[in-house]
């Protein structure tokens, strides 16, 4: 997998992210020799995102079926919210 090295960041700017690119959907960037970075396409990104919507709709169709979610009011909703808060500090 081809790397972005952050110097090459500096002098070569954007050119040097699609260079790393090329023939790859994701690249590491790294700095002082460690990855710190991922940098992918646009499409590649929504891609990803369009991934998690659908695992929590699937997560979510799970907990339906599964019984696992509870019915109550906007105010029954905010108050337990608000004992959920008191308790956890």
């Amino acid at each position: 997998m081809s790397a972005v090295v952050a110097n090459d960041l500096k002098t070569k700017g954007i050119k040097a992210i699609e260079d790393a690119l090329q023939g790859q959907l994701e690249a590491p960037v790294s700095v002082r020799g460690k990855v710190k970075y991922v940098v992918m396409s646009q499409e590649q990104y929504q891609y990803l995102r369009e991934c998690e919507l659908e695992a929590a709709l699937a997560e979510s169709k799970t907990d339906l079926a599964g019984g696992r979610f509870v019915k109550e009011t906007v105010a029954q909703h905010l108050e337990r919210l608000k004992q959920i808060n008191h308790s956890a500090q």
